[in-house]
């Protein structure tokens, strides 16, 4: 057995950790994938661990349980317990690259998504949920729809609600309803990915717009409209994609005012909302007839349901969405729109969702403990903007993080239209793509021990 001086992987057991004896398991988790721990080493009797740690020694025996359950660990009768070989790859890729989100805190999601499945089934016609339905959502797709977006926009009437295919297919729809050919769209400099290519594909042309950390600039938005007379205006307003930064009221207002005054549409990608601490009122609440709302369920619950609701004030412009959705999407699938509205209106929904609030909150807490003096992020939502050292460009990180088996996504995948990237120097880092907490912490451990090196100790040190 290791002297206790020798055990590296031993957990600091924090608040933000969540249970003791799952800190415990995923530091286990941890040391395995990063090679700390190596299949055939013996772990301290359970015991000797608890004195160790200042815990009791039903902890320690939960712990051990639930290593074994991961297939970490082996017991060996009066040998005690070892590190097992592994049945899985552990050198898998530390997907710090997708943003969805972390598995709901407190929930055990299989069994809420079988309850949720059952329920539809037993109160639905089976025929139903396996034909072509109307696009835009039934009636009570769109009731839940408005449930939904009361916290955001107050009472809203379902009528005016569009149920999408995901946020993606909306924005599509959009650019399709709002814009011709050749038209501007005016965005942000750093922003979604999905928005130029949907833009590029349809024959659109982006305009980036300066931006400070507080959102884009008035001044700088009143001169684009002037001198490209666009024909929409993008924004994701809170914990913004991929900066994380939420604009304050009062540029909201004044963003809102100016495109008033120039007859310009907004959409707002609003996927985070409910994900912030306390955000001001969407950009769809100051001028509900201005703005074309988005609201996706893939950020706050899963991406798998591909549900995302449209408030579209205008029935003009409503209509032209519509038009223009059914040429690419006929319909949301009746399945997974079942499911959103009876876990809607069921109330599960927001269980999950403040499940999944929970874990985002506290793998922010992680990430700012694990990169201390880089974390810049607002402690809510799904990533964290990390600015770069000097010695890093963002292509040269997210490449050497790759041969460490990281991934994490540079900025210059969110440049909109020909905005200049060579003065942005960071990179995205997405908290919830990997499952397993201790996966996270020794992804976010080994990305924090690359940034300390200069790209030239890195070069020499694989070659």
């Amino acid at each position: 057995m290791q002297e206790d001086n020798a055990l590296p992987w031993l957990p600091r057991l924090t608040a933000w950790g969540g249970p003791r004896f799952l800190q415990i398991a995923d530091a286990l988790q941890a040391a395995v994938a990063d090679g700390l721990l190596q299949p055939g080493d013996r772990l301290p009797p359970q015991r000797h661990l608890a004195a160790l740690l200042d815990v009791d020694l039903t902890t320690v025996t939960r712990a051990y349980d639930e290593a074994r359950r991961r297939h970490l660990l082996e017991g060996r009768g009066a040998r005690g317990t070892y590190v097992a070989a592994p049945k899985v790859a552990l050198t898998a890729v530390l997907d710090l690259g997708m943003n969805t989100p972390p598995p709901p805190a407190g929930l055990d999601f299989d069994d809420l998504l079988k309850q949720g499945l059952s329920q539809v089934l037993m109160g639905a016609d089976s025929a139903l949920l396996m034909t072509y339905h109307l696009g835009g959502g039934s009636d009570v797709d769109r009731q839940a729809g408005a449930q939904w977006l009361k916290p955001m926009l107050g009472p809203v009437d379902a009528e005016q609600l569009v149920v999408c295919p995901g946020a993606q297919a909306a924005i599509a729809a959009s650019i399709l309803a709002l814009t011709e050919p050749g038209d501007v769209i005016l965005a942000e400099p750093m922003g979604y990915p999905g928005l130029r290519t949907a833009a590029t594909q349809l024959g659109r042309q982006i305009i980036a717009v300066p931006s400070d950390p507080h959102g884009m600039l008035p001044d700088d938005l009143e001169q684009a409209c002037r001198q490209h007379q666009p024909a929409l205006l993008y924004l994701n307003p809170t914990l913004q994609n991929p900066t994380a930064t939420t604009m304050p009221l009062e540029r909201r207002q004044a963003l809102v005012r100016i495109a008033q005054r120039n007859h310009v549409r907004i959409v707002e990608d609003d996927p985070y909302w409910l994900l912030a601490e306390t955000p001001p009122p969407p950009l769809a609440s100051l001028a509900p007839e201005q703005v074309l709302y988005i609201s996706t369920l893939s950020k706050c619950l899963t991406p798998g349901l591909r549900v995302a609701f449209v408030r579209a004030r205008d029935p003009a412009l409503r209509e032209r969405f519509q038009t223009a959705l059914r040429s690419f999407a006929l319909m949301v699938s009746p399945l997974s729109a079942a499911l959103a509205t009876q876990w809607i209106l069921g109330g599960s929904a927001y269980g999950l969702m403040e499940g999944v609030r929970k874990e985002a909150r506290l793998r922010h807490r992680m990430a700012r403990d694990l990169l201390a003096g880089r974390y810049s992020g607002a402690g809510d939502g799904l990533h964290v903007w990390l600015e770069l050292p000097g010695y890093w460009s963002p292509a040269q990180l997210a490449q050497a993080a790759q041969r460490e088996g990281i991934a994490v996504t540079p900025a210059e995948a969110f440049a909109s239209g020909a905005a200049d990237t060579a003065q942005v120097n960071a990179i995205r880092i997405s908290l919830g793509s990997i499952k397993d907490r201790g996966r996270l912490q020794a992804g976010l451990q080994r990305l924090s021990a690359l940034l300390a090196r200069r790209p030239d100790a890195f070069t020499a040190a694989v070659v």
